[in-house]
């Protein structure tokens, strides 16, 4: 076009410097952006948004936010701040986006639907579910509530958030559902392990006359539908598919489909990458990382989380620092809270407490519950009292209402014999009108979920099941009499701790399927140390596999070990 003469106008700009921002292309865009210049269209509206669109893309924040400034006679149009905001977004800088929507309050610049949708990203994981909530209620003062794509951005954020009752209500209230709404909800449930529920909700579905699509049958466990649909070859459902088996206990099928997939997106490498270090098999992540970047993929942000997380639970510290580093360096990413959090994570795993908490004193950015978190999740791992103080008293002041974190300092006292401690956590919790989750798991057996409590007598075999608990007991004492298995954890197992939800799972699993058949157990809070051991012991004495889904991970029981080698 330039050599033919013809001069560019505030209209051709934009698509050129948007492909340079798919492309991923800074220098040829910061060379259009002269041309910008020189013609004298610096100042159109729809110039200066592809220019901070461009920039924030490319992770240069410095460039996007000079654009903005020096754009003085388009400062006060909406459609500037959305794209920065949505930039600040993408690169994790959440008190920049923040701090600039606060801004628009405060000079008139009317906040959109679409200023909305590009600050809600920020809200999916649970640490800034307030903030989430804070911007919900915006939306029902704006009227913004009713708009379809800000309302199922909000119930995918509850869920997300694992806030599946608030989600739900929203989703109840909804006056138009679209197929996005139903496939929002439908995951969050799947998401958070509550199977029944996402069966009920595809049926429920289907009756208001709603035709699934490759998103829907995300959650739908019937893989002979897809192929019936003709979904089978969607890239995007079969990454799902490949997550979905993951999570359910189904590796090996997670893989076959994975293997089968002729072209491989990063999303399709992050999805087995993330399934691997979810069973405790981190060097297999690891490989599999290594072996995405030789295929030409690049890693984004999401890749990093699964790698880093697989290093934590596998114990690689070294091999997850070298990626933590090269995120920066070789990638251009800036780390975000998710990635903190591992790394604080993998560092106070293996011990090394003090470096985790520098970590998070060189932070650029404001730590989140989740970094906070996992330092106490540490400091129970190594009895670090003093250390733990300080990690719950950051992380209540920003997830004041997660119980969890008030049960984990709870253990940490009673570990070291405070007994004074204990008695004010459960103070604090009582003023706080806080209550533990009850510990519940679930067994599937021939399309039926059974589901058990901690102390349960309720389920129609409850005589058997007990029988079958007494017998195992009673054996995994003589295992552990001959073993010469004597630390303080494992010395308290039977210490009024034999009920536990999981138990009550396995014993089912053993009397309703023959042998040689694994028996997978989901549970929705983290398994005890005290069951742990039970389930290791009685692997070897019925020569079972059981693979049980915690709140953070999966085990894979077989022959009195375990797949995470006991550090979890």
């Amino acid at each position: 076009m330039l050599r033919f003469g013809v001069t560019p106008n505030a209209f051709t700009y934009p698509f050129a410097l948007k492909s340079c921002a798919v492309l991923s292309l800074p220098f040829p865009g910061s060379q259009i952006h002269c041309h910008v210049i020189k013609t004298g269209c610096e100042l159109e509206p729809f110039v200066v948004t592809s220019l901070i669109s461009l920039y924030c893309k490319c992770a240069l924040l410095d460039s996007a936010r000079k654009v903005f400034d020096e754009s003085s006679k388009v400062m006060k149009l909406t459609v500037c701040y959305n794209a920065l905001i949505s930039g600040y977004v993408l690169n994790s800088r959440v008190i920049d986006a923040v701090l600039l929507f606060g801004k628009m309050g405060e000079v008139g610049v009317e906040r959109n639907a679409v200023t909305m949708l590009g600050l809600l990203p920020i809200c999916l994981v649970p640490g800034f579910l307030w903030l989430g909530m804070c911007l919900h209620c915006l939306c029902v003062k704006m009227g913004l509530d009713f708009a379809l794509s800000v309302a199922n951005c909000l119930v995918t954020m509850y869920v997300k958030c694992g806030s599946v009752e608030y989600g739900r209500k929203l989703f109840n209230g909804m006056p138009e559902k679209g197929l996005i709404t139903w496939n929002a909800m439908i995951s969050g449930y799947a998401q958070n392990g509550l199977a029944t529920h996402v069966l009920e909700l595809y049926k429920e579905m289907e009756s208001f006359g709603v035709c699934p699509d490759a998103v829907t049958f995300v959650g739908h466990k019937i893989e002979k539908q897809i192929e019936v649909n003709g979904f089978d070859s969607n890239p995007f459902l079969n990454n799902a598919l490949i997550n979905m088996y993951a999570r359910c206990g189904h590796l090996k099928r997670a893989r076959a489909i994975f293997d089968a997939m002729p072209l491989k997106s990063v999303v399709s490498w992050t999805a087995i990458i993330g399934g691997y270090g979810m069973h405790g098999q981190g060097d297999v992540a690891v490989e599999l990382f290594d072996e995405m970047i030789k295929s030409g993929v690049r890693p984004d942000g999401t890749a990093f989380v699964s790698v880093l997380s697989a290093c934590s639970h596998a114990g690689l510290t070294d091999k997850g620092s070298d990626y933590f580093a090269s995120m920066k360096k070789q990638y251009g990413l800036q780390p975000g809270p998710e990635h903190y959090s591992c790394m604080v994570d993998l560092l106070g795993r293996a011990g090394r407490l003090n470096e985790a908490r520098e970590l998070i004193q060189s932070t650029q950015i404001e730590p989140d519950g989740a970094v906070w978190g996992a330092l106490l999740g540490a400091c129970k791992i190594h009895r670090n009292v003093e250390l733990a103080e300080l990690a719950f008293e950051r992380v209540i002041r920003l997830e004041p209402t997660n119980i969890g974190y008030y049960v984990l300092l709870s253990n940490i006292y009673s570990d070291a014999g405070n007994l004074e401690g204990v008695m004010r956590i459960r103070v604090m919790m009582k003023e706080r009108k806080l209550k533990k989750d009850p510990g519940c798991s679930y067994v599937e057996l021939k399309g039926i979920v059974h589901l058990f409590l901690a102390g349960d007598k309720s389920h129609h075999q409850t005589a058997e099941i007990y029988r079958m608990l007494d017998e195992l007991e009673n054996l995994v004492e003589e295992l552990r009499g001959s073993t010469n298995i004597d630390n303080k954890s494992n010395n308290e197992y039977l210490n009024g701790m034999g009920v536990h939800s999981e138990k009550l799972a396995i014993a089912f699993g053993l009397l309703n399927t023959s042998p040689g058949t694994d028996i997978v157990v989901m549970k929705n809070l983290r398994i005890c140390g005290d069951c742990h051991l039970f389930i290791k012991l009685v692997s070897k004495i019925v020569d079972r596999q059981f693979v049980v889904r915690d709140a953070t991970r999966f085990h894979h029981f077989k022959s009195g070990l375990c797949s995470c080698k006991d550090y979890w």
